[in-house]
């Protein structure tokens, strides 16, 4: 009987992302016994659906979720949410998904079954969801840059990275 609870659930997790139903979500949540990533059958999971139904009272609350994966795909289109994102027709609710996704930290490399970035898919009209991408790649740069200058994660591991200067 678990697993039927377990199942349920899972179904009650995509069905709260479908309806944008925060109550459900959150009964979910409270509830347990569910998996945050679960894959409907064609591999879509509650922050796919958020995304495409425009769900963006419970998007929040998924991409909260400490084991929310925030760059899934799908079968069909081998897509990220970021990717179904970038193709929703109303420009505010693009550019409010997409700014929640990577705020998240979704990858903006990851590349669909036609090799399509997700920002291609942004109209070219769109100006604030493209500043978005833009913004999201000069952080990828800076951190980058700071990884490099430092080259290492560790203060202090300087003198101890095996020199032989005793």
């Amino acid at each position: 009987m678990s697993e039927d609870e377990g199942a349920n659930n899972n179904q009650r997790l995509l069905a709260a992302a479908r309806e944008d139903n925060e109550e459900l979500l959150l009964e979910v949540f409270e509830a347990g016994g569910f998996d945050i990533n679960f894959q409907d059958g064609v591999g879509n999971t509650a922050l796919h659906i958020a995304v495409q139904n425009g769900s963006a009272d419970v998007l929040e609350h998924i991409l909260s979720h400490e084991d929310c994966d925030v760059d899934p795909i799908n079968r069909i289109n081998r897509a990220t949410p970021l990717h179904l994102a970038c193709q929703l027709e109303d420009d505010g609710m693009r550019s409010y998904m997409v700014e929640s996704l990577l705020d998240a930290g979704a990858d903006t490399t990851i590349r669909d079954k036609n090799g399509e970035l997700a920002e291609t898919f942004v109209p070219p009209t769109d100006v604030e969801t493209k500043a978005l991408f833009r913004k999201a790649r000069a952080q990828v740069l800076t951190v980058s840059q700071d990884d490099i200058a430092s080259g290492s994660d560790d203060e202090g591991d300087i003198a101890s990275s095996g020199s032989a200067s005793d």
